[in-house]
């Protein structure tokens, strides 16, 4: 018995290393790469807190701010009005879409109103569009020019010279 034992135990640990190996190389390999600075942005299509579904495409020929924050985040909260006064100021030249990580919607809208947001509010259930631009960290904003290419990539907080100089270079 001793030996099939080895060869059971081998045989397991062989289809282990197999399995790590191709989920490896699908993660590796696969076509939802997350968007780099200088390539397309992924679209995407999401209902707002409005009941307004909102597709990245519809707003070619503009620049376009993707926020993915929470409620919870401390740098989300610190942001959100410089992102608010940047949407009033440049108009109809950019879309400010802040995109949500799934949360109750009860919150999500007392945040908005406590910060009179009005620019779009989208929710990524199941944080599908989280994950396709690779996500990990709140808040993360990504800058799309009017190409559609993506410009400026930031990870954690900014403030609002920071915003304004991005969104002024977007439109050169």
């Amino acid at each position: 018995m001793g030996k099939h034992r080895q060869w059971i135990q081998i045989t397991i640990f062989a289809v282990i290393v197999v399995i790590g190996a191709l989920t490896l190389a699908s993660q590796l390999y696969s076509g939802d790469k997350k968007p780099t600075q200088g390539a397309p942005a992924p679209n995407f299509k999401l209902l707002g807190l409005d009941g307004n579904t909102y597709e990245l495409s519809d707003f070619k020929g503009k620049a376009v701010v993707v926020n993915f924050w929470g409620t919870f985040c401390e740098p989300c909260r610190n942001e959100m009005p410089a992102l608010e006064r940047q949407h009033a100021k440049w108009g109809d030249q950019l879309v400010v879409l802040g995109l949500n990580l799934d949360e109750p919607k009860v919150a999500v809208e007392n945040f908005i109103q406590q910060y009179k947001v009005t620019f779009p509010i989208l929710m990524d259930k199941n944080e599908e569009i989280r994950k396709r631009y690779g996500v990990s960290q709140y808040p993360t904003t990504f800058f799309v020019g009017p190409d559609g290419i993506v410009k400026h990539i930031r990870i954690g907080e900014m403030d609002e010279p920071f915003i304004e100089q991005t969104v002024s270079a977007m439109l050169k």
